[in-house]
């Protein structure tokens, strides 16, 4: 009998999964594993593991059943090992569109959070302060702002539909993006950071990308700047940007993401001013969790049945 282990998951109940699991006569089990060896006893032999944050190792992968697919909860595949995946063909699903809306409404909000200086203005009133001025300045119209995207994407192209009709100027550096966007200019990435009064990040971690935001770009940024970032936490030196905005050098970020999550106690993150920090919260809505297992669901549904994965795992090449 097929078997569908689902190793992790943040959400009460798992009850679309396994009734995806049960109406295709396969065996479905549960578990709460954070580390890798967790995860390798508890896939072994399984047709379809369902994975969400812990990792899924070349060993956890060897030990799955032939024909195998593993299946991701969310946009991100940075926990499992492609090559690995690619060496013991094992299927590979991530579920990449069921918080778009969810992504670009948390993006957009905290922009234009940072750029009206709201975090600022609450906490020079909670101060005793009474001094609009004083804490704004310098504060520049949107019609005079420009918004910088890394990255211009699905979810970035979302965000720039969002804020459109507050009349900012836009620019994006991406090499792989051919089309056109109202009041969007392509640059190059010296002039995406040196153009940018506020700097949203919409970039996978690549060898590439990973650090991209480091001492030497954020110099390169306007000091009244703000900065970003809903997309992934490797992109950001956050050592340098922690520098960046005790310094005064950057004048404002928004994080949703880090590079160890939940963010450790001791990360100079936390003591960095004006500095809004999620817990990895932008992707969230109720509509969205039930979307992401719904589709899920139907990822199993098509592994048991003998059907190709919806949305391959880019890089994986078993079908």
């Amino acid at each position: 009998m097929k078997r569908v282990i689902v190793t992790d998951a943040t959400f009460p109940e798992v009850e679309k999964e396994e009734a995806a699991a049960r109406a295709a006569g396969a065996v479905f089990e549960r578990y709460a594993c954070k580390t890798a060896e967790e995860v390798a006893a508890a896939v072994k032999g399984a047709d379809v593991a369902v994975v969400q944050f812990a990792p899924l190792t070349r060993a956890a992968i060897a030990g799955l059943a032939p024909g195998a697919t593993a299946i991701r909860y969310g946009v991100g595949y940075n926990n499992f090992d492609v090559p690995a995946l690619n060496d013991h063909g094992v299927k590979a699903a991530y579920v990449p569109d069921y918080c778009t809306a969810e992504v670009a409404d948390h993006t957009a909000a905290s922009l234009l959070a940072l750029l009206r200086k709201l975090p600022a203005l609450d906490a020079s009133v909670r101060k005793g302060d009474w001094a609009a001025v004083a804490v704004s300045k310098p504060l520049k119209s949107f019609s005079e702002t420009t918004i910088g995207f890394l990255g211009f994407g699905r979810i970035a192209q979302e965000v720039a539909s969002r804020l459109a009709p507050f009349g900012f100027r836009f620019l994006a550096h991406d090499p792989y993006y051919t089309g056109s966007f109202p009041r969007l200019t392509l640059t190059d990435l010296p002039g995406l950071l040196a153009g940018s009064d506020a700097l949203t990040l919409h970039a996978p971690a690549t060898p590439e990308t990973t650090g991209i935001i480091n001492a030497t770009t954020l110099g390169q940024m306007k000091p009244t700047a703000v900065l970003v970032n809903t997309a992934r936490g490797d992109l950001i030196d956050e050592p340098a940007l922690a520098a960046a905005l005790t310094a005064g050098r950057l004048a404002g970020a928004a994080l949703d993401v880090f590079q160890t999550e939940p963010l450790p106690p001791d990360n100079p993150l936390r003591q960095a001013p004006n500095l809004l920090l999620g817990p990895h919260a932008a992707w969230y809505s109720d509509v969205a969790v039930e979307r992401l297992q719904s589709l899920v669901a139907d990822e199993i549904t098509r592994a048991l049945t003998g059907q190709g994965v919806r949305k391959p795992v880019p890089g994986s090449t078993a079908k």
